[in-house]
């Protein structure tokens, strides 16, 4: 597997920090998914939007079918959701 350098909360500033404290207030801890991105702060709150606005802004969708396409798309990429 692949390294890829992260950013812990204690090592972050700026940005990055601010990124991962919310991670942490949203979710209880900071998911893969989003440390990953730690390296560019400008990305990981650009990521998180997206993800906001896809999940919770209003849509044809529910919010029920938008976490099972979430779902579907994870277990066809052989990612643990």
């Amino acid at each position: 597997m692949p390294y890829i350098k992260q950013i812990t909360i204690d090592q972050a500033s700026g940005l990055v920090k601010k990124e991962l404290e919310k991670a942490i207030a949203r979710a209880g801890r900071v998911w893969n998914i989003v440390q990953i991105m730690s390296l560019n702060g400008r990305v990981m709150k650009s990521a998180m939007e997206m993800y906001g606005a896809t999940m919770f802004a209003p849509s044809p969708l529910s919010r029920q079918q938008r976490e099972m396409l979430a779902v579907v798309v994870s277990k066809a990429n052989h990612c643990v959701y």
